[in-house]
């Protein structure tokens, strides 16, 4: 068993928000045909993810504000590197970096929106002495 995490080191990991121990999803980030696979329940704690019908709908609203930070972000460094490029070169840009961090969009907007608006708090584990 870990160390106790702290809430960002959780949120970073893609770990419970309850127990901040088991994973919430079940294969690394990269692989890239699987990464979307969560647990139904924590393997830890049990705690359930999808805490109701259609809960994570909510975190498509998280994953727009993280992509037009993108696109923000991904425009101003090429407009002030190459001192305003053509609109092909915005637009190739953008859409490389949006394919290429789906993956991580996709995952870290659902990671945001259940340790936001899931209700679910933290529970240090307490150790047993015998």
């Amino acid at each position: 068993m870990a160390a106790n995490r702290g809430l960002i080191s959780a949120m970073l990991q893609a770990k419970c928000p309850r127990c901040r121990e088991g994973d919430m999803f079940q294969y690394s980030l990269f692989n890239i045909t699987r990464f979307s696979k969560m647990h139904q329940t924590c393997p830890d704690c049990h705690q359930k993810f999808e805490v109701e019908p259609g809960f994570f709908i909510g975190a498509m609203y998280v994953s727009y504000a993280m992509s037009v930070g993108l696109f923000l972000i991904t425009g101003l460094v090429l407009y002030h590197l190459f001192d305003d490029p053509e609109l092909w070169v915005y637009l190739t840009v953008i859409t490389i970096l949006v394919i290429v961090l789906l993956p991580f969009l996709y995952r870290y907007s659902r990671v945001l929106y259940l340790y936001w608006f899931g209700g679910v708090h933290y529970r240090q584990k307490h150790k047993t002495t015998r």
